[in-house]
């Protein structure tokens, strides 16, 4: 067994760089764009349209790779679906570049399309570098998972920079070229013959076949640019995207039906416990997902930021994942030599758990504010390094263990549907964000009772106080209540964590 890794993944590892730099770029911006420029005459309606617009928008960025996974596996292969989804994306960022509420929403639809064909297949990409059984695999998605995040440390910095100098749609043009950059990377993978026949078009040959004198590959390229103006829509009237993910639920629990019938016994019991872990996962990123949103605000509101601005604030989570990576990396390779590495249902309860603390540590920093409702520094980051453990315990290990678990002629599938889970999380995600505009009235229950004694705020605490102390109250009462509720969820994976490490049979 080679102890290195394969070179393809350091194509892969760049490709994605660059492709995360701009959807991360954008995220920093998109909340405080809505709220501060978009639909600013909106006054305090304009924080509840926003979280609105990034729930949707973010729900369905992880509810089309369902769709990109399925299209890659039938009839694009892995690599024209990762070049199609890059362009349509940096066509959305620079369409969100012009300034106008038109094209900021189709460019919104651009590049949930695009995103929906990126993301699963290279991941899936990296899964196809490593045999099964080989002990490389969760060091590999380490590694790659590093570079998602070295594009998303880069990028507030830069784009926020840009933001503050000469406006935010400056910024999202930068995004737009991080883009670009991606692809090239990515096409001088394929032109030099590192990634072998690895994200070939399927050998099914359905690809080729054609209707009405168009290739079937063709058609589905040509249909997911005539799905734009549907997704805009969805984004626009942002509630109607959580009818579209019921549907697509629907959809992928009749196709997974369907494939139990054609499958081995032990193939679905891993399929359920892909499906155990996903929803995991989805409680997991609801609450995680806070940190485009409410965090960012609560940042801009009522942190005392040092040398940067609520837009870098984002840049906090990915430095952690950065200088935390190869050490994680080291560790799960290290444990598996001594046979000490632990089971990945277990992984996830303790990466909940650690979540949990770091929004417990967000709440009682208001109990640190400064006069004028200004949080420590510290805070935000002693929270967003227990935040970023917690998501070194689940994201990477989870994206390996769909690739381990799934049955190979559904690996990209079983992917999407992943990343469905996290749609669902963005949904939820937006509905949580939204408590924290309404003014905190306690009603005396048992959270609310335990946010007082984190937090030291109160209704009546707060009287005659700067109208900051409004916000703060709301913001940590909110993370508190979050943090209770995943360590709860992580007691809970605890538990079944043994049935999960069953149904898995011998996977680790």
């Amino acid at each position: 067994m080679e102890k290195g890794h394969p070179k393809a993944l350091y194509y892969l590892f760049f490709a994605e760089l660059w492709e995360r730099f701009a959807y991360y770029g954008m995220r920093a911006l998109l909340v405080l764009y809505i709220v501060r420029e978009l639909y600013v005459d909106m006054g305090a309606g304009a924080e509840p349209r926003g979280f609105e617009i990034y729930a949707a928008f973010g729900a369905l960025v992880y509810a089309t790779p369902v769709i990109g996974g399925m299209i890659a596996d039938k009839y694009l292969g892995y690599r024209k679906a990762i070049l199609n989804g890059g362009i349509m994306m940096a066509i959305g960022l620079f369409m969100m570049a012009v300034g106008s509420e038109l094209f900021f929403y189709a460019g919104l639809g651009f590049l949930v399309t695009g995103n929906g064909l990126f993301k699963p297949n290279i991941s899936s990409m990296v899964g196809g570098l490593y045999k099964q059984g080989d002990p490389r695999r969760d060091a590999g998605f380490t590694i790659f998972y590093m570079g998602i995040n070295l594009g998303a440390f880069i990028s507030p910095l830069a784009c926020g920079a840009v933001a503050e100098l000469y406006g935010r749609v400056y910024g999202f043009g930068l995004a737009g070229i991080g883009i670009l950059l991606g692809l090239v990377v990515f096409q001088i993978g394929i032109k030099n013959g590192t990634f072998g026949q690895n994200g070939e078009r399927p050998v099914t040959g359905l690809g080729e076949k054609k209707a009405y004198g168009i290739t079937n590959a063709s058609w589905s390229v040509l249909l997911s640019y005539l799905a734009v103006p549907l997704l805009t829509f969805l984004i626009y009237r942002s509630h109607f995207a959580g009818y579209l993910l019921y549907a697509i639920l629907v959809l992928v629990v009749v196709i997974v039906g369907k494939s139990f019938i054609e499958i081995t016994k032990i193939e679905r019991e891993k399929i359920i416990a892909i499906f155990i872990l996903a929803f995991f996962s989805t409680v997991f990123w609801a609450f995680f997902e806070q940190a485009g949103s409410t965090i960012t605000l609560f940042a801009d509101k009522n942190v005392n930021l040092l040398f940067m601005n609520a837009e870098q604030s984002n840049s906090i989570n990915p430095l952690f994942i950065i200088v935390l990576a190869i050490p994680f990396s080291m560790i799960w390779t290290w444990l598996a030599n001594m046979k000490m590495n632990p089971y990945t249902p277990y992984k996830f309860a303790f990466g909940i758990a650690q979540l949990g603390l770091g929004f417990l540590v967000f709440a009682l920093g208001a109990r640190f504010a400064s006069e004028t409702g200004l949080v420590p520094l510290s805070f935000l980051i002693i929270g967003y390094f227990l935040i970023t453990t917690g998501e070194l315990f689940i994201s990477p290990i989870g994206l390996s263990m769909v690739t381990r678990l799934s049955p190979a002629k559904v690996v990209s599938f079983m992917m999407g549907v992943w990343f469905l889970s996290m749609s669902f999380a963005q949904y939820i995600a937006g509905i949580i964000a939204k408590f924290t505009t309404r003014e905190f009235t306690s009603n005396g229950g048992v959270l609310d009772r335990i946010a007082e004694r984190v937090t030291g705020l109160s209704p009546d605490v707060i009287t005659g106080k700067p109208d900051a102390f409004s916000s703060l109250l709301s913001y940590t009462n909110v993370f508190s209540t979050i943090g209770f509720v995943a360590i709860g969820t992580a007691i809970l994976a605890l538990i079944l964590a043994p049935l999960i490490r069953k149904l898995m049979h011998g996977e680790h």
